[in-house]
């Protein structure tokens, strides 16, 4: 848990403020270090407590969830937001023991909320980052797949390997082609189907039949050779004779050509920060303050892209 610390007289971690009858009150602000939002047309950032039960909330007057995940096109976004009294920055507390986790969300207030304090900075800064990262999820890791200019391109695409889900544009998905059959994150034992120290998620003829892969497709063209079997082999392990996909067996050299790659499904993650700076609510002031990282279902995305064929 994130402790908020301001500071009004001293350094310590502790805030206070006096009563009408001179009396000073310790106030401790301990929150978790993650914020959730609610909102469509309007958003609202909010963190809740309890024993005893408080929240933090900004407002942000005309600003959706949509907004602060338009990326740029290194996958950025980052604006500051003057706190305000179109935006405005509070601290709550509350009478009651346990707040419902739809306290920010409702257009018509909770009856049974209690509001025993509600206090309010109109003026600060609310600095809002936005990070998207991209994923193909395909069993190799994103690090391996990335060279140092960030443009790895196997079967040249134009998606990188590494939100690439078919590295070497065969039709087969990388994560179906064991790049890491153990899951070590050590890609030397990776399948190698004809033994030609090219690992068949790298390799666009996986047994060396001098038919690419993506071609050998003899009962049904739906960009998928997997599904082609019209031959068998005698299992080394179990002695047992069973049916292998055309584009694994070298006896079997049927060609029909691909006319287009499979459609990619690249997986999306997003990051949101908020950091407060100069906000001041009475008892409350602070230069600095880390607001922490928003949790919501939304930041989680999955976008579809289907690569242009090239012979």
């Amino acid at each position: 848990m994130r402790k908020l610390v301001f500071t009004l007289i001293t350094l310590l971690l502790i805030l206070f403020y006096s009563c009408n009858d001179g009396d000073i009150i310790t106030v401790e602000l301990d929150f978790e270090d993650t914020f959730e939002s609610c909102g469509s047309t309007n958003l609202t950032l909010y963190k809740t407590k309890e024993d005893p039960s408080e929240s933090l909330s900004l407002f942000l007057n005309g600003v959706t969830l949509d907004d602060i995940l338009e990326v740029d096109e290194d996958g950025i976004f980052e604006k500051a937001y003057s706190i305000n009294t179109s935006n405005p920055f509070n601290y709550r507390t509350y009478s009651n023991t346990n707040l419902p986790s739809n306290l920010f969300c409702n257009d018509v207030p909770n009856s049974e909320v209690i509001i025993t304090q509600d206090i309010e900075s109109t003026s600060g800064v609310a600095i809002l980052k936005t990070v998207l990262t991209e994923d193909d999820n395909d069993g190799v890791p994103a690090l391996l797949d990335i060279d140092e200019e960030k443009n790895n391109d196997t079967d040249g695409d134009g998606i990188p390997n590494f939100i690439d889900a078919d590295d070497d544009g065969d039709n087969i998905l990388t994560k179906d082609e064991n790049p890491d059959p153990n899951g070590d994150g050590d890609l030397s034992d990776a399948q190698d189907t004809d033994g030609d120290s090219i690992p068949d998620y790298l390799d666009d003829d996986d047994d060396n039949d001098g038919v690419k892969t993506r071609d050998e497709e003899n009962d049904s063209q739906d960009n998928n050779p997997a599904n082609d079997q019209s031959g068998s082999v005698i299992d080394p392990i179990t002695g047992v004779e069973r049916l292998i996909a055309d584009y694994l067996n070298d006896k079997i050299s049927t060609t029909v050509e691909a006319t287009a790659y499979r459609e990619h499904s690249i997986g999306q993650t997003y990051e949101v920060t908020l950091i407060l700076r100069d906000i001041d609510i009475q008892i409350i002031s602070a230069d600095f303050y880390d607001f922490g990282k928003l949790v919501n279902s939304a930041l989680s995305k999955t976008r579809k892209v289907t690569p242009e064929f090239t012979n």
